[in-house]
């Protein structure tokens, strides 16, 4: 380990290597970079090359890497109070923040927020409140949806290999129905259609139905807003609730605050995270009688920083109108990519909402998905400078997660490293 922390300025390889002995190999990473330093949506490794990150978190560095505010916030904080301590007492801005997300979220209604350090313990006790508030305790979810991994929630995602193992013995209090996907053939009716088959088959109503607005590690589809609709009438018919997975499109990623909002709903329970601009804090925000309904599952996260860091991007959202930009600079970044295809016809279906963005790779020969030729996309820009990530139940979706303070310039610099890219892992170039 001493090699590791010496002080001299090592290579990628030097860190990965170590990344090799130290770390699980389980814990996979997109590139094999070492990130150093970030600015905006920029980024520098160890060897002081420059990337355009266009992963963006995963979708959760909203304001980019080191945002001045964000980062006043935190110093300022950090020279106040820096606990976790909400077993002990309260810090103000774990009860700001929870009053931020309340109005955002609830509207002029009487909401209430706890906090989490992992989005694992945030789905938990959302279902644990469902469940305890109806006394039910079926929840159906969707196809293609990703609401974790832990062993606690894994059932809730169909292709996590955890939870088809579980489902194959026997567990049944999660019902996996078909989500809406013009890419499959499933179309909104298939999906209201098996919807209600579920409801009649059952000896009782769920507890809720759970739903990402835009599934994310899914293939980025964001759910017609009259299936979303239809969903909440559903919910109101047969007395379940309405629990909706913002852990990727929150905070301004689709154009709006939380993607649900474009369909002219409110749910009962939302889960949001990743507002922290790198600091872990997960959220669970829903009507406050069902939020009484049981104590927390766990009464750990909320930090004092992680909070200061979340009220900051909160104003940033609204000070430099990055809602409306996400808008902007995603349909700027969806028509590119919809010219891009009439020249390589590697690439299918273009979609998503706002800077929520993503493209299908198939094989041109044969029409069917090639994660394969998505890998070497990835790879070829990752080398030309434009980190990406991919997605998909096939993993042949390549994301476009960039943060919501990318400057034009570097929209037009991520466009022409994107081509060259194309170019390469084609045979082009």
């Amino acid at each position: 380990m001493s090699e590791v922390m010496t002080d001299f300025q090592a290579s990628n390889e030097h860190w990965l290597d170590a990344h090799h002995r130290e770390i699980p190999a389980g814990l996979l990473t997109a590139h094999r970079l070492v990130i150093e330093k970030g600015r905006g949506a920029e980024v520098w490794d160890v060897e002081g090359s420059r990337y355009l990150d266009f992963a963006g978190g995963s979708g959760g560095l909203n304001v980019g890497h080191n945002h001045p505010a964000v980062v006043s916030a935190i110093t300022r904080q950090l020279n106040e109070f820096t606990g976790d301590c909400f077993r002990v007492a309260a810090s103000p801005a774990y009860i700001r923040l929870a009053c931020r997300l309340n109005q955002l979220v609830g509207d002029g209604e009487a909401f209430q927020t706890v906090f989490f350090n992992s989005g694992a313990d945030a789905m938990a006790q959302a279902i644990n409140s469902a469940r305890a508030f109806t006394g039910r305790h079926d929840i159906i979810t969707f196809e293609g949806a990703s609401h974790g991994h832990s062993l606690a929630d894994c059932r809730l995602t169909s292709h996590s290999p955890v939870g088809q193992a579980d489902s194959a013995h026997g567990a049944s209090d999660i019902r996996s129905l078909p989500y809406p996907d013009i890419s499959r053939g499933i179309t909104e009716a298939d999906c209201r259609a098996a919807l209600q088959h579920c409801l009649r088959s059952g000896d009782q109503a769920g507890a809720a139905i759970l739903l990402e607005p835009v599934q994310g590690e899914g293939g980025i589809i964001p759910a017609p807003a009259s299936f979303i609709q239809y969903l909440q009438r559903i919910c109101r018919q047969y007395g379940m609730l309405l629990i909706c997975d913002e852990l990727q499109s929150g905070f301004g990623r689709t154009g709006e605050m939380f993607a649900y909002q474009q369909s002219g709903i409110r749910p009962d329970l939302v889960i949001s995270g990743n507002s922290g601009a790198g600091l872990p804090i997960m959220a669970v925000t829903g009507r406050s009688a069902v939020m009484s309904a049981p104590r927390p599952v766990s009464p750990q996260g909320g930090s004092a920083l992680a909070c200061a860091a979340a009220l900051a991007v909160l104003d940033v959202l609204g000070k430099e109108d990055l809602l409306n930009r996400s808008l902007m600079l995603g349909e700027r970044l969806y028509q590119r990519l919809v010219q891009m295809r009439e020249k390589y016809a590697c690439l299918r279906y273009v979609r998503g909402r706002g800077l929520m963005l993503a493209v299908e790779i198939i094989n041109p020969e044969t029409g069917k998905r090639d994660a394969a030729l998505a890998q070497a996309i990835l790879d070829a820009a990752c080398i030309e400078g434009l980190l990406l990530i991919r997605c998909g139940i096939t993993r042949n979706v390549i994301r476009f997660l960039a943060p919501l303070v990318t400057t034009n310039a570097q929209l037009e610099e991520a466009f022409h490293l994107f081509e060259l890219a194309l170019a390469r892992a084609t045979g082009r170039l």
